[in-house]
């Protein structure tokens, strides 16, 4: 018998109505207020998060996680910033180290921004033009994992890629100091380069910063907040940055705590626990499933239920038996019971079953499930007796294949599931649960021969390149590195030109670009390099004594702006 057979946690609508309640409950209307007699009566005290583990490295050009781009909107700027405000506004992009958004220039190829006078790094430092130049620099010196998707249109990158050491940037970056002005040059114009600039990836530091991952070692930065210390074994500490004064409120707006304490090693029973006893403000990880219906009920008021464009995944690795076999690829995506995952994550209020890699309601999404019983707009069912005629004709019965997920409740769930359906196949399957803190990375590195894991992937930004041309293009596969976002491997030439031409009509035609975008989705699901599982909703649970949650569909929970009584 198999746990798709035996799955007995399934939170129904009614019994967890009390979510949805929650949200219309909650209101961010402190915004719409007066600040400064916000900041009179709220400013102060300590802020304490919880996680089951730490996300890896805090360098914020090589950290790919939601968990800690969280982290880095209070703590570091880009030369422009998605805008730190509630729901669907934290989609604007609004000037950050550039004093304003800058005319584009040159057919759209080129961009001179002006850097803003009197903003310091934490180390009391101020930023300059050279500072801007040396991070851009330092994207390709340490090999950050959206340089070959996010920054190789910039002028003199292609020769970053090949020698990061070497990089310069001649004629691509162009640092005035005399002018205070910073030029970018595009080798082609860019509907998405604004974008590409907000993310952390493209934070501005210190220009001498060593050209390497700093690991534990905090980076000085431009935020209301600094990392005081980091333990990924314990906790990071930020502490008010002594230098900040705020220059735009949209950008990086003052936070409310002194102190923010995150802490790791949690579970995610007693993170609830913590919260509801007040000695944990909040909790990265999503609630185990049977502890919904008591939270919905009894604590409605205290929990946040958030759309998310998203989905949860499983890479297969295209360079390894068995999914270096097309068949075997396809005869997984075939025998997933995908409404048995979505039980697992908590139900349908929080999850919805996918077979494809956009997300519902995001650009480019059209209704589509290749592998299911009687294929059409949606996932219907298991088709295990395909699954297995496909098995057979690959001839890859039998072989070993070991799954890798998170070590975290649910995480763990999903990927034993997932050894269940490969074993039902005829595979001889394992599991492996490893600490998030390496699990991101460790599944990206080529060196450590990962078959199949479990993951999950949050926009950076909306648009369908962000998922289909960051997750799946050849740019995005390197071997033997940590920062290797194409997990499985594929590279399809075809492919990576039908997307270089969608991204390009874009520029004219948004609407046809996002009709070749859903071809491109579905021609990979056709190739089945990974298996999509579910779209989740986010389950924020804070504390009694939080206020002023604002969930920001960009860069979710705004933790700078909560404040703790």
């Amino acid at each position: 018998m198999t746990i798709r057979s035996t799955i007995s946690i399934r939170c129904t609508v009614a019994a967890f109505a009390g979510l949805l309640l929650a949200q219309t409950m909650l209101s961010g209307a402190a915004h719409a207020e007066d600040r400064a007699a916000l900041m009179t009566q709220h400013r102060g005290g300590t802020m304490t998060l919880s996680a089951v583990s730490a996300a890896g490295t805090i360098d914020p050009m090589l950290n790919y996680t939601a968990q800690y781009w969280q982290v880095y909107q209070m703590t570091y700027d880009g030369l422009v910033k998605f805008k730190q405000a509630g729901g669907t506004e934290g989609f604007k992009i609004v000037p950050a180290i550039a004093e304003a958004m800058p005319e584009v220039k040159n057919d759209g190829k080129t961009y001179v921004f002006k850097i803003r006078k009197g903003i310091k790094f934490s180390n009391s430092k101020d930023v300059t033009p050279a500072d801007v130049l040396a991070s851009f620099q330092r994207i390709f010196k340490v090999k950050g994992p959206t340089m070959g998707s996010f920054y190789n249109g910039i002028v003199g990158a292609d020769k970053c890629m090949e020698n990061g050491d070497t990089c310069t940037l001649d004629g691509g970056v162009i640092a005035d100091e005399k002018a205070g002005t910073v030029t970018i040059n595009l080798v082609a114009a860019d509907s998405e380069f604004f974008a590409k600039l907000a993310v952390p990836h493209a934070s501005i530091v210190p220009a001498d910063t060593a050209a390497k991952d700093a690991g534990t070692s905090p980076i000085p930065g431009t935020g209301a907040y600094m990392i005081a210390s980091y333990n990924p074994n314990e906790q990071m500490v930020l502490k008010r940055n002594p230098y900040f004064k705020e220059w735009s409120a949209d950008a990086q707006p003052d936070g409310y705590a002194d102190e923010i304490d995150y802490k790791f090693g949690m579970t995610e029973e007693a993170g609830i626990n913590a919260v509801i006893n007040g000695q944990v403000d909040w909790m990265y990880d999503t609630p185990p499933a049977d502890r919904l219906p008591e939270l919905g009920s009894k604590y409605a008021k205290q929990v946040h239920l958030d759309p998310l464009a998203a989905f949860w995944y499983a890479p297969m690795n295209v360079g390894l038996p068995p999914f270096n076999n097309i068949k075997a690829r396809q005869a997984l995506n075939y025998a997933i019971d995908r409404d048995a995952l979505v039980g697992l994550f908590g139900g349908e209020v929080l999850a919805q079953p996918s077979c494809q890699i956009l997300p519902p309601d995001f650009p480019g999404h059209v209704d589509d499930c290749l592998y299911t019983k009687d294929p059409g707009p949606q996932w219907s069912e298991a088709d295990m007796d395909k699954a297995k005629q496909l098995v057979e004709d690959s001839g890859t019965k039998g072989q070993k294949v070991t799954v890798i997920a998170e070590d975290n409740a649910v995480a763990r769930g999903i990927g034993t599931y997932l050894q269940s359906v490969l074993s039902e196949l005829g595979y001889d399957a394992s599991m492996k649960a490893i600490s998030p803190n390496i699990q991101f990375a460790y599944i990206q590195n080529t060196n450590n021969n990962v078959q199949i894991s479990v993951t999950q992937w949050y926009m950076d930004y909306p648009a369908a390149s962000d998922f289909l041309n960051v997750l799946l293009s050849c740019d995005s596969f390197h071997q033997g590195s940590d920062s290797s976002i194409n997990i499985s491997g594929y590279c399809n030439k075809d492919l990576d030109a039908k997307m270089k031409a969608a991204m390009t009509l874009s520029l004219t035609d948004e609407n046809a670009a996002n009709a070749e975008w859903a071809k491109i989705d579905k021609a990979y699901m056709g190739e089945s390099p990974l298996a999509p599982l579910f779209t989740p909703k986010s389950v924020n649970f804070t504390s009694a004594r939080l206020g002023n949650y604002l969930f920001n569909k960009q860069n979710r929970w705004i933790v700078s702006q909560s404040w703790v009584k």
